[in-house]
């Protein structure tokens, strides 16, 4: 019985080229041909046509949009995240559970909603819009402001449920004996907490700024999405693939691609840098 039940482990195991052969044919059709076709559509053309396009007024222009927004978004959840992660790790009070729910909520709220919620209450008809924005005074709808506000409300979970497991986790020791040689709460934090949490805070706040800057169903209807105004890089790949323009197609494959290919370099660092970052916590 010992025997047989060892027996797949001795020799030739065709499970192995099996599975993996299974694992990237799924992933061929539904991820790689994809990805490739990005690299394909966008340089089909002369080289000289998608530089063209990718250094286009408009295009230009809403790759630094999304640049922008989604660093100040980043920046809020990143901080935000590192509050709450602190409060509900070291604080036991009655509601505790309903407010990590609520900062989960959002990623399971569709983002077309989540755009229409922001109207519903920033909107120039909105609970509070209508009085804090009149009709004919300065709207935050429509703005580069709401294009944060719409990026901080989709990404709002990320930092903190990347930053509270490592709260969940840390030793209190150092903390402790921080606090007996005669340091104040925020020196604690700044000297010994904080450093702690290096590696947890740069995957957050890349994890968030990877999915701020691809950002769409929100922001299409927060940003009013004016060419050269409040058009980001996503939506500038859906005006110009539905424009029916000579070249189009190409134009939003160019912007296409460098989003691509920073979403690549964003994950090969979080991919690459995590245990660099852990083991350099550690040897602090």
């Amino acid at each position: 019985m010992k025997l047989a039940a060892i027996r797949h482990v001795r020799g030739f195991d065709v499970a192995r080229p099996v599975s993996i052969g299974l694992m990237l044919g799924i992933m061929l059709p539904l991820v790689i041909l994809p990805l490739l076709s990005i690299f394909v559509v966008g340089t089909r053309r002369v080289l000289g046509f998608f530089w063209a396009s990718l250094l286009a007024p408009e295009a230009v222009y809403a790759l630094k949009l999304s640049m922008v927004t989604s660093f100040w978004a980043t920046v809020f959840n990143v901080m935000f995240g590192l509050l709450a992660a602190y409060v509900l790790s070291r604080y036991d009070f009655w509601g505790r559970n309903a407010v990590i729910v609520t900062i989960s909520l959002p990623t399971a709220i569709p983002t077309a909603v989540a755009g229409f919620a922001l109207l519903a209450l920033w909107g120039p008809q909105g609970t509070l819009g209508r009085f804090l924005f009149p009709p004919e005074g300065q709207q935050l709808m429509f703005t580069a402001y709401a294009i944060i506000l719409a990026n901080i409300f989709v990404t709002f979970p990320l930092a903190f449920g990347v930053i509270k497991p490592v709260f969940d986790t840390m030793s209190r020791s150092l903390e402790e004996a921080s606090a007996t040689i005669g340091a104040t709460r925020l020196q604690t934090f700044w000297h010994v907490t904080l450093p702690s949490l290096r590696g947890a805070i740069v995957s957050g706040g890349l994890l968030t700024f990877a999915r701020a800057v691809g950002e769409f169903g929100s922001t299409i209807l927060v940003s009013g999405n004016l060419a050269g105004h409040t058009q980001t890089a996503p939506l500038y790949i859906y005006a110009k693939y539905n424009s029916g323009e000579v070249g189009s197609l190409e134009a939003a494959n160019a912007i296409a691609i460098v989003l691509a290919l920073l979403s690549f370099v964003i994950f090969s660092v979080l991919f690459f840098a995590r245990d660099w970052l852990e083991f350099e916590t550690q040897e602090a």
